[in-house]
């Protein structure tokens, strides 16, 4: 894989996410990324159906979010959701921007890591079927003759 997955949606922030100043308030921020992050997953078309289909659930172990200017009432944001890492865990990477004037607002990032749906077991590596999914070889493939 030369081009790490990346997306891109438009959000127009509405009503109900606003405080009475119309600022976003800073908990709707992680629908913004889950909206995103699922485009992202029908992308590389692996998304959470799929998942749990192939035995797998992906919860989010870890979030982090660096607010650099607020997101307004009727604002359309754009969101962008990268995968940076697969091997491992899933390390996904967001940058909301003002969807006119391109200035930043918001960086962010998740750490999901695989559970497998029958014992709960959580896996110290990626399943072989994501890796199926973005075309890579797992670390093991490549040591084989």
């Amino acid at each position: 894989m030369t081009t790490l997955p990346s997306v891109e949606v438009t959000i127009e922030v509405p009503f109900h996410d606003v405080d009475s100043a119309q600022v976003a308030w800073h908990g709707h921020y992680a629908k913004y990324l889950e909206i995103a992050r699922c485009a992202l997953l029908d992308k590389i078309d692996y998304n959470y159906t799929q998942m749990s289909d192939s035995g797998f659930f992906w919860p989010v172990i870890d979030m982090h979010l660096r607010y650099i200017g607020p997101a307004r009432f009727q604002q359309k944001i754009s969101v962008t959701a990268t995968l940076m890492e697969w091997e491992n865990r899933l390390l996904i990477d967001y940058l909301i921007r003002d969807f006119a004037s391109g200035k930043r607002l918001t960086k962010a990032s998740t750490v999901q890591v695989a559970v497998r749906l029958d014992n709960g077991e959580m896996q110290l590596a990626s399943p072989p079927v994501l890796l199926e999914k973005l075309g890579v070889e797992s670390a093991q493939d490549k040591n084989r003759p």
